[in-house]
């Protein structure tokens, strides 16, 4: 993993706060619709993984989406409560998995998308009961799974594609450069 840098800790800390405030917006959004429309509120879930992808993609180093996703949800707990950190973690996880899976010896572009495809397919599953899926039509049921996987592949294709210009625009080089070993 190598020495973990102040550039390290410090881009982290700029990638959830700003994660955190994209998802404060997107959960007051996702709220409302899921009061009006719950089946439309998951258009949004992909929102969740951006800051995640981000910090993966911009970083490629191991547990940054989780390091981040802590942070976005320390940032967000004071305005909604403390579970907010278990959600950015959750959200969080999914995007690191494939890359836990290689030991973090793999960065394939593919990997980001697999753990998109993970959560898109696993979250309506683990929050069946809210959305009270079971009683839906079995092709609502899996246009319901296909809305979420899509949001999330479309929201990593977008924390991708900001994370490679941020890169380009030399954006935290510090942060992925490991520390000389002591």
């Amino acid at each position: 993993m190598g020495k973990v840098t102040t550039a390290y800790l410090l881009t982290c800390a700029a990638i959830g706060v700003a994660g955190a405030l994209l998802l404060g917006g997107a959960w007051a959004i996702s709220l409302a619709l899921f009061a009006a429309v719950p089946f439309a509120s998951v258009a949004i879930a992909g929102v969740w993984v951006l800051p995640a992808v981000i910090a993966l993609r911009l970083l490629n180093r191991p547990f940054a989406g989780l390091l981040v996703g802590l942070l976005s949800g320390l940032a967000l707990s004071p305005f909604y409560t403390i579970s907010a950190v278990a959600t950015t973690l959750f959200w969080s996880l999914f995007p690191e998995l494939p890359f836990l899976a290689t030991l973090y010896r793999r960065w394939s572009t593919w990997l980001h998308y697999a753990g998109a495809v993970a959560i898109g397919i696993a979250y309506p599953l683990l929050a069946a009961q809210s959305f009270d899926l079971w009683s839906m039509a079995p092709t609502l049921v899996i246009a319901f799974i296909a809305l979420c996987a899509a949001s999330c592949v479309g929201a990593t294709w977008l924390g991708i594609v900001v994370a490679d210009r941020l890169r380009a625009a030399g954006v935290a080089r510090l942060a992925r450069h490991r520390a000389p070993a002591a």
